[in-house]
């Protein structure tokens, strides 16, 4: 009896006294994790910004060339490209790209029409490569927003001579079953909506800005590009 008595007697004193070390010591470990988690996190954070890579030195057309008429006009002012005169299209000569984020700062005149071309050709017409419109009051309903002859938006989603940040996604993926490409088309942390483009109409390639008409004005600036796996 008197052992019996003994037994609980410990047993009582262990549970009373290594209980709570026990609950402390998970507790210290939890904080541990959490502040390893947040640190990781904040690590690809950082990680994840300094991928994106700058496509225009604000100064020169340096890793770019034009394609196109040769009265066309292409240039730097203060800070931003500018296209005007005659059809013509402003390439990158760095590339292709297949998988990828990609933001660029924009504006256009009233009544102008442009494009913001991806995984088009080193030397592309109007019709190669996919196409972000540029467009907010020209004689073509189909504004800014629009992914031309796959989706279009007839809202007006900004301003002419307005500068406004154009991003898109995209990425090759499997939906359901089936190969496409994702398109993420975003205007001013807006994002318009995904199109999944199950024929893969174009690969992979450059990017470009197109000059529409000798009565457009486009400028851009600050283009960066962020690849994707």
């Amino acid at each position: 009896m008197h052992h019996k008595a003994s037994l609980l007697a410990e047993t009582r004193f262990l549970a009373f006294h290594w209980i709570p070390l026990m609950y402390a010591a998970s507790s210290r470990w939890t904080l541990v994790l959490a502040a390893l988690l947040t640190l990781s996190l904040g690590t690809n954070a950082v990680a994840e910004d300094a991928a994106w890579t700058s496509l225009f030195d604000g100064k020169t057309l340096d890793g770019w060339q034009k394609v196109g008429n040769e009265k066309s006009v292409w240039e730097v002012k203060d800070g931003a490209i500018q296209g005007s005169g005659p059809a013509s299209m402003l390439v990158t000569t760095e590339g292709p790209y297949k998988n990828f984020r990609y933001r660029a700062e924009v504006k256009i005149n009233d009544g102008g029409n442009s494009g913001l071309y991806f995984r088009t050709t080193e030397k592309p017409g109007f019709s190669e490569g996919y196409e972000a419109q540029i467009d907010s009051t020209h004689t073509d309903p189909i504004r800014t927003g629009s992914l031309y002859g796959m989706c279009h938006v007839y809202k007006q989603h900004v301003k002419p001579d307005t500068w406004f940040t154009y991003e898109i996604e995209v990425r090759d993926d499997v939906w359901r079953g089936r190969d496409m490409t994702r398109i993420k088309i975003t205007i001013d942390g807006n994002e318009l909506y995904e199109f999944l483009d199950f024929e893969k109409t174009f690969k992979e390639g450059y990017f470009a800005f197109q000059q529409h008409d000798p009565g457009s004005k486009v400028s851009i600036r600050k283009v960066e590009v962020q690849p994707l796996p």
